[in-house]
């Protein structure tokens, strides 16, 4: 359908519309050393963990940056690094199936007991901890454990991020859940709206640098920190709450590439890789819509090359990552339009939404708001197996359900207004479940989300509930550890960590 109008009417809003039809996860793991506790850079992991899986019979597709190693493709997604080699990060292939939790629980599983067993080769295991209790956040520790991919020397370069204070494993649990495209704004809101409940839920990083921030959820605190004073006002801007939900997908997109924004590196070619292809920055910063309707526009290659790009569709799709707020809407698409029909869509009330449904669009809702929590020795002491069992999955069940339950979330948000729960991300990061607000917007929110599953899947939300009902979350667990081994310092780290090991259950 490549080149045709697109009609708005083709696309109604469906409130009856079901989402989860697919269910992802991007995971992320920090990796320690088993003796020592300390943030552990992974060695010949990949090639450990490509030959088990070739001796099991597995596919095994190895992707190099910089002469190592650092991703395998295989029949269950991706296993590979985020931003470092002390931090893993497990993209899982989008499940289709009937009992969608429970097979993401039987996958997440599997890869959990495998960097356990190949880790143990080289004394390392992951630690349950949303960011390294004691890790430095050093420029000398940032260049000897930082991924080699070029969107590094954009972000820390020529936007002039502070990237390295994300380098001590900070870490978190993004479910990605389909939605039909009418929906696709809606569930976006409906996720941003109630992030301080998942921020609370699952908050697991008290800890920075060896002192104990006061924070319950001290991860959260990057990106503030990462883009304050940095070369583009912008950049700090879109990783803010907007003052309003978005009206539909064109409200979201404008929003990120309209007036006062500057876009980011666009791709040399077409379909290169937005985290390691060849980058090209355009003279004079444009914002990406004004790139979008010129005729071409100058640049320079990372490479420093001098080029002319022409705008196509596909830099339209490309720049989706442009902005760093707790929930993303990420899509693909069968096949480009023209890039005027887009452009005319963009500006047109639900255009968007009717143009990409003609052109097979496949798009989810990223969460980014709950922080990396699994199962471990001390919460399988506190609460037993089957609490432990639902810890990964509970993320992916909560938002499943206010997908699921669009009409009843969207009223919670309403209940309690977008400005109170923008205000609020700020008391559950610091106070998590000791906020008596932080904990009857999670209750209500769970209440919410058991709704809208099924009685079987409502089960993967216990350990939430337990967090709810205790208002013990992780954070409070590993702070507990860390003042009750205050009086010896030089072996603390060891000791928490030592009760703080992933357990695959």
């Amino acid at each position: 359908m490549k080149g045709a109008e697109f009609d708005s009417s083709s696309v109604s809003v469906n409130t009856a519309a079901r989402a989860g039809s697919k269910l992802g996860l991007e995971l992320e793991m920090a990796v320690v050393d088993r003796a020592s506790g300390a943030s552990h850079p992974v060695r010949g992991y990949f090639e450990r963990l490509a030959e088990r899986r070739r001796k099991r019979g597995e596919p095994v597709a190895e992707t190099k940056l910089g002469g190592r190693l650092v991703d395998l493709a295989g029949p269950a997604g991706h296993s590979g690094l985020d931003n470092a080699f002390n931090l893993l990060e497990t993209a899982f292939d989008p499940i289709v199936a009937p009992d969608g939790l429970d097979a993401l629980h039987r996958i997440v599983v599997a890869e959990i007991a495998d960097a356990n067993t190949v880790l143990a080769e080289e004394g390392a295991v992951l630690l349950n901890a949303a960011e390294h209790p004691d890790c430095a956040l050093s420029d000398a520790w940032y260049r000897s454990v930082v991924a080699p991919r070029r969107v590094y020397a954009e972000m820390a370069g020529f936007r002039g991020w502070r990237h390295q204070l994300g380098i001590d494993a900070k870490a978190q649990n993004s479910p990605c859940t389909a939605i039909p495209i009418a929906n696709a704004a809606r569930a976006l809101n409906v996720i941003l709206a109630l992030a301080p409940a998942n921020i609370a839920l699952f908050a697991n990083s008290p800890l920075e640098n060896g002192r104990d921030t006061g924070l319950q959820e001290n991860r959260l605190t990057l990106w503030d920190r990462m883009f304050s004073g940095t070369r583009f006002a912008c950049d700090h801007r879109l990783q803010q709450l907007p003052n309003a939900p978005f009206a539909d997908l064109g409200a979201y997109f404008r929003w990120m590439f309209g007036p006062e924004t500057v876009t980011r590196a666009l791709p040399a070619s077409t379909g290169a890789s937005y985290k390691s292809g060849a980058h090209v920055y355009l003279n004079d910063n444009p914002p990406l819509s004004a790139f979008l309707r010129s005729a071409s526009w100058p640049g320079v290659t990372d490479d420093g090359d001098a080029i002319v790009l022409a705008p196509e569709s596909a830099h339209f799709v490309h720049a989706q990552f442009g902005n760093f707020i707790d929930a993303r809407w990420r899509y693909r698409l069968a096949d480009f339009p023209d890039l005027p029909v887009l452009l005319r869509a963009w500006e047109t009330p639900g255009g968007l939404e009717a143009l990409f449904a003609q052109h097979g669009v496949d798009g989810y809702i990223e969460g980014r708001a709950p922080g990396a929590n699994f199962a471990d020795a001390q919460l399988l002491a506190l609460a037993g197996e089957d609490i432990c069992r639902t810890v990964t999955i509970a993320p992916s069940a909560i938002q499943l359900g206010l997908m699921r339950n669009l009409d009843e979330a969207e009223a919670l948000v309403r209940q309690w207004g977008w400005a109170t729960l923008a205000a609020l991300r700020a008391d559950a990061i610091r106070y998590g479940m000791a906020s008596d607000r932080i904990q009857a917007l999670a209750r209500d929110t769970l209440a919410v989300a058991r709704s809208g599953l099924n009685g079987d899947e409502a089960k993967w939300l216990a350990y939430a509930e337990y967090v709810a009902t205790t208002r013990q979350t992780g954070a409070d667990r590993l702070r507990q550890l860390w003042r009750a081994h205050e009086a010896r310092p030089r072996d603390r780290l060891a000791l928490v960590c030592g009760q703080r090991h992933c357990l695959a259950l």
